[in-house]
């Protein structure tokens, strides 16, 4: 092994610090291409002719999301279309400036959508109370009207792996329901498909990732700064389990993706008197897609 490879940040020259990071950044791509073909192969989230919105707020995630698309789309084995959306809420001192210019040296089609919902946050919500919740519902309204007037087939959010297990988490310790995030979600109307391209990858590569790549990246002041968020107790407990105990969260995952009705205690998805399932039985996911099949696998041939 060489001794630059060995050696510590510090004691690297400039230009050997250059190198390793492209090393470490090509790697990282390949891994997130890698999950985000798989989750597109697994849960069929982009067909041929599909319209792909995706959601940018100018957080890492959706930065993340965009780019591997993007890679993805050059050398995907079906065509589809992608466009990039961001929806101005009007908070205070946001630069508006950021996306439209870093979208632009992309060259890809973009929305910037102007709409006032930090007046209206503000105004319904009581102060020290967490923001979050209305402010998503008014986000998604938005989105999804904006979707179905513009021939939007499916519509793609930067959330991943860690999302959905702090989701299952928050869901069972305040909610009392065994729910997470969908990798795909079909709307209640039946007029908007979304899909989670970063279902299967790790928070902490998406961020890494997006330092690497430099991405320009807006902070959330409006519920990104309030302390003490339900989520952030989960996202502790996760970052303590992954020092303390590695691989945990990863086991966790595929529970997520491996349920067993007849060993929970739903009545509406087992039979416990019949002794079977209800709604036809329901295939393992996260291993159930051949290599050679999956979506991912046939564009990381082409690296």
């Amino acid at each position: 092994m060489s001794q630059a490879m060995t050696a510590k940040p510090e004691q690297l020259t400039a230009s050997e610090q250059e190198r390793r990071q492209k090393l470490e950044q090509n790697k990282l791509q390949k891994r997130l291409r890698r999950e985000v073909g798989q989750a597109i192969a697994e849960f069929s989230m982009i067909e041929a002719g599909d319209k792909v919105m995706c959601c940018l707020s100018g957080g890492k995630d959706s930065y993340a999301m965009l780019d591997i698309l993007l890679n993805l789309q050059k050398s995907a084995p079906v065509d589809f279309e992608l466009i990039a959306v961001n929806l101005d809420q009007k908070q205070p001192g946001f630069p508006e400036e950021i996306l439209p210019a870093y979208l632009e040296s992309l060259g890809i089609e973009y929305h910037i959508i102007e709409k006032d919902t930090y007046s209206i946050v503000k105004e319904k919500v009581p102060e020290g109370k967490t923001t979050c919740g209305l402010c998503s519902r008014l986000r998604r309204g938005i989105l999804y009207n904006f979707a179905e007037a513009h021939g939007v087939t499916k519509i793609a959010l930067g959330h991943h792996r860690d999302d959905l297990l702090e989701t299952l988490f928050l869901n069972m310790f305040y909610g009392g329901k065994l729910k997470s995030m969908p990798p795909v979600l079909h709307s209640d109307d039946g007029r908007n498909t979304v899909i989670r391209p970063l279902a299967f990858s790790r928070e902490k590569d998406i961020a890494r990732y997006a330092e690497l790549r430099e991405f320009p990246i807006i902070p959330c002041n409006l519920c990104g700064s309030q302390e003490n968020l339900q989520r952030q107790v989960i996202k502790d407990m996760f970052q303590h389990w992954d020092k303390q105990h590695p691989g945990r969260l990863e086991t966790m995952f595929r529970a997520l993706c491996n349920v067993e009705p007849s060993h929970l205690a739903d009545p509406n998805l087992y039979d416990f008197k019949e002794g079977k399932r209800l709604g036809g039985k329901r295939q393992a996911v996260v291993q159930s897609v051949e290599p050679e099949q999956s979506f991912g696998r046939l564009d990381v041939l082409n690296l």
